[in-house]
């Protein structure tokens, strides 16, 4: 796939997603379902990789790029990782200084709510890839279990998941 329109598709993911994973249903839609340049299986090892690596939370987008076409992807995807951040931080000083302002408050929550769907929609399909029996849905319910109840990192969670799937598997 061109670098090109692989930059401007994760770019339209990174920039309506509001945040992070929630990028993950356009991204799913644009390449596994339309333009089939990735399978499912090849997105949820992109999204654990980087999860489980350093860096922000958004870079998935560099691993899923990489998935795609490789270094040039990688960094269509790191270019719009970095993109989104740019153009906030003038939105950001705007918002700061209207945040009193009804109109600006309800934009806020309004894509607050947005974005929590959004994640939610991203998580059933990753979800029904990998739920199927009763150690994946105890680790599923277990972590969502600690995320509620705890401050615990996710890190942490992810951590405690890849030892109780690899103790399963022996």
């Amino acid at each position: 796939m061109n670098p090109g329109v692989l930059y401007l598709l994760l770019l339209k993911a990174t920039i309506t997603s509001f945040s992070g994973l929630a990028s993950l249903p356009i991204i799913r839609e644009d390449l596994v379902v339309q333009r089939q340049v990735l399978t499912d299986e090849q997105l949820n090892l992109a999204v654990v990789v980087s999860r489980t690596t350093p860096g922000p939370v958004g870079i998935h987008v560099v691993s899923i790029g990489y998935s795609v076409s490789g270094v040039p992807g990688a960094i269509a995807g790191w270019l719009a990782m970095c993109t989104p951040a740019l153009v906030a931080i003038p939105l950001i000083g705007y918002t700061a200084r209207h945040v009193r302002h009804r109109r600006i408050r309800s934009i806020t929550r309004a894509l607050v709510v947005a974005s929590a769907a959004i994640l939610l929609s991203a998580a059933w399909p990753l979800g029904q890839d990998t739920l199927m029996g009763p150690l994946p849905m105890a680790i599923a319910i277990g972590s969502l279990g600690v995320l509620l109840v705890t401050k615990l990192d996710t890190l942490w969670v992810v951590v405690g998941a890849s030892v109780a799937g690899l103790l399963g598997a022996l």
